[in-house]
């Protein structure tokens, strides 16, 4: 092989945005996707390995290289057919899901030079099917077996779950305690990553396979566990999520300007605060603001701040290397205007005599030795404390499961932190009910999370030749 061969396999497209200048300035979409001619060029680069380790990086195991070769002969309606056999919302994980540290790191021209740019590929076809209209219902769905399943949540594993079980011709209904479905995807990550009229197409093909969806619906409370299985349910899938945020149980947290992530981040995406008074949701944002995390939440929350007219900080307790963000969103934050402020931690919230936040006290830090996360723990540097001045603080460092349903479904075992206990087949302590997404331990990301709940399927499907259980009182 040439030199100048090596050459032209090494190098990928970058993905088309909005200049920084601009996107700071509106809500819409950063990232632009690529251009046919792009896409097919990119295609044109993937060795069609005999042993594709790309798709056992994928949690979901998409056939990466059969889609990667139709759209290289710009078949893309058949590219999109092979995606949908195993991944029923593509233009949304082609957008979010992390394909650099899962199908894309395992790629054997990352070697060489750059992976192929899985992802993007992913994201171009998909957004081919919504722009051409072509849509189809997936060609296994199977006639139907007469029995019903009810789907907890709308979230990713939710939409997973209730599609896949769809095509396998049972009869399911999703239970949507928001007025929207989505979840995450509709409350939790900003327009301008994922456009809401992406996730209401993607959700609208899920409807399309015969899947029925109740929102205003919390299950826990309308409705309990008990109730779904008295009114017929063969089956109950959780994939509720979690949307109980976490604090810093410092001083000040109480104070006007200090939200949490989930609190900013739902008011603002699902609803609409950024357009009021247009939508009636009023978000009050500061001058000066300062998140506090270094995921990709805190990275929505600090651009979502910016783009609202304040001047933004991150601080995050560790190094921008060990920050759990996705390295492109860190990117984009900083192309942005987002201030990082490593090695720091918050210690105490001030306020004014109306009770208004005015500074953050904090502590600089230093990096010892790993601990259980296999990241350098922080430590703190006596004597280094001062001060922020600051409007609005903004917490982002994690959610936990809403105890709902938990607390209403007797025998239903959980851990200490209220993640619901499954096996590696998603079942839980109750027989007849599974789970996957952020209400178990260890979730992950959306993909990963549409990777237990199609395990969680598959063994629903096994076990539902089984007599319908019940629950005792």
């Amino acid at each position: 092989m040439t030199d100048s061969k090596h050459k032209d396999l090494s190098k990928r497209p970058s993905m088309n945005k909005q200049p920084p200048v601009k996107r700071v300035r509106n809500f819409n979409e950063v990232a632009l996707g690529l251009t046919q001619e792009q896409a097919v060029k990119e295609a044109e680069r993937c060795l069609q390995c005999k042993d594709p380790k790309c798709i056992k990086g994928c949690p979901v195991e998409i056939n990466i290289p059969l889609f990667i070769k139709f759209i290289k002969e710009r078949k893309f309606n058949q590219a999109i057919e092979v995606i949908k056999e195993r991944d029923n919302i593509p233009a949304i994980t082609g957008r979010v899901c992390p394909q650099e540290t899962q199908c894309e790191i395992v790629c054997i021209l990352k070697k060489l030079g750059e992976p192929i740019a899985i992802g993007a590929l992913e994201r171009y076809v998909s957004d081919y099917e919504l722009k051409t209209k072509i849509q189809k219902i997936s060609k296994l769905k199977k006639k139907e077996i007469g029995k019903k399943i009810a789907v907890i949540g709308s979230g990713p594993a939710g939409l997973t779950a209730a599609g896949d079980l769809s095509k396998l011709g049972y009869k399911v209904t999703i239970f949507e305690a928001l007025h929207e479905p989505g979840g995450v995807l509709t409350y939790g990550i900003p327009e301008f990553r994922m456009p809401k009229g992406i996730v209401r197409s993607e959700v609208e093909y899920i409807k399309r396979l015969g899947v029925e969806i109740k929102t205003n619906m919390i299950i826990g409370k309308i409705l309990t566990i008990k109730d779904l299985f008295n009114l017929g349910y063969d089956a109950i899938f959780i994939g509720s999520g979690a949307g109980s945020p976490h604090f810093l149980g410092i001083n000040g947290e109480n104070l006007i300007g200090v939200y949490s992530a989930n609190e900013f981040l739902t008011r603002v995406n699902l609803m609409k605060a950024y357009l009021f008074p247009k939508y009636h949701t009023p978000i009050k944002i500061g001058k000066n603001t300062i998140v506090i995390g270094g995921g990709n939440v805190a990275m929505d929350a600090a651009r979502t701040s910016l783009r609202l007219g304040s001047d933004v900080f991150v601080i995050y307790r560790r190094t921008e290397k060990e920050m759990p963000a996705r390295t492109e969103e860190i990117y984009n934050a900083k192309e942005e205007g987002v201030k990082l402020r490593i090695l720091t931690s918050p210690v105490k919230i001030f306020g004014d005599e109306k009770g208004r936040v005015k500074s953050l006290e904090c502590i600089k830090m230093k990096l010892g030795q790993p601990d259980e996360t296999g990241r350098k723990r922080p430590i703190e540097i006596p004597g280094s404390n001062f001060s922020m001045d600051c409007d609005t603080v903004i917490i982002a460092i994690g959610q936990a499961p809403n105890p709902l349903i938990s607390n209403s479904t007797k025998g239903l075992k959980t851990d200490d932190k209220g993640y619901l206990i499954v096996d590696k087949n998603g079942r839980t302590s109750i027989k007849g009910v599974w789970a996957a997404g952020d209400i178990v331990p260890d979730s992950g990301t959306v993909i990963e999370a549409m990777g237990r709940a199609r395990k969680a399927v598959i063994d629903i499907n096994k076990c539902l030749s089984q007599t319908r259980p019940t629950i005792k009182n």
